[in-house]
């Protein structure tokens, strides 16, 4: 029976994956919000959930920038997590994910929210997408935080920004200037192919509105550790009781539910 359950599960995530680059990579942003220290935590947080989940499927994640805070946790990450359907998988993460809990950086132990965006892209191939190079102000810089002594000493890090949209996307993973600007442009093809379809979908999304339909704007997800434990995702009303399960990679309820929740929404 367990056998069987997992292969229908396999079909319907076939079925519900249908969409374009839903096979590809996926390229993760996670950006701290309001909530200073708490939010810098808190991302490192979300970063280790995904790390997680993506580790339980099989999947392999890649640093491609990392900022940590000065006093603890990380300020923004981006990574790419590589598995086939890995974007497909975690295109409805994206959002504002938003903690509550008694904050363990308050000395007199209050209740504290805290704020975190994630943004979530497809990898896109060389052929899909071709960037003129007179459209590009390209940087370099000494990289900092993780890497040890040779990434601070050299200029490895590269900054790319994408003149006409403004776009700004950095690298420091790498040792090599080379590898790091290789990274750099695929972040910034992502970032661009991403930026296309929401321009193709907008006249899609004001017919949405026009028939009634609120709920297709990213919303919150909220964890919530006291005064109860609950995590609820606003999109799809999904509410999970076990907080620490979720935050050890266990949100593939989620990510059904999302999938199922995406299918109907786009046949309005």
């Amino acid at each position: 029976m367990k056998e069987l359950e997992k292969f229908i599960k396999d079909i319907n995530l076939n079925i519900l994956l249908k969409e374009p680059h839903d096979e590809s990579n996926a390229i993760v942003t996670l950006h701290s919000g309001a909530g200073g220290t708490e939010a810098c935590d808190w991302v490192e947080m979300l970063f280790r959930m995904y790390s997680r989940w993506a580790n339980k499927k099989g999947f392999e994640v890649e640093i491609f920038d990392l900022n940590k805070a000065e006093e603890a946790g990380i300020k923004s990450v981006t990574f790419i997590v590589k598995g086939k359907y890995a974007y497909g998988l975690l295109k409805g993460e994206e959002g504002v994910h938003r903690l509550v809990r008694i904050s363990p950086f308050d000395a007199n132990k209050r209740r504290h929210t805290s704020f975190a965006s994630c943004d979530v892209s497809p990898e896109v191939q060389e052929e899909e997408l071709i960037i003129d190079e007179k459209d590009l102000k390209i940087e370099t810089f000494r990289a900092s935080g993780h890497g040890g002594q040779h990434l601070q000493k050299t200029e490895s890090a590269v900054r790319i920004t994408h003149i006409p949209t403004g776009i700004i996307v950095q690298c420091q993973s790498e040792r090599s200037q080379i590898k790091n600007k290789i990274l750099a442009l695929k972040l910034l093809k992502s970032r661009l192919y991403k930026l296309k379809k929401e321009e193709e979908n907008l006249e899609k999304q004001k017919e949405r509105i026009k028939k009634g339909e609120i709920g297709w704007g990213r919303q919150t997800r909220s964890y919530v550790f006291m005064p109860y434990q609950l995590v609820k995702d606003n999109i799809t009303g999904i509410e999970v009781g076990d907080v620490n399960s979720v935050m050890d990679g266990e949100i593939d309820v989620f990510i059904q539910a999302y999938l199922e929740y995406n299918v109907k929404k786009n046949k309005l």
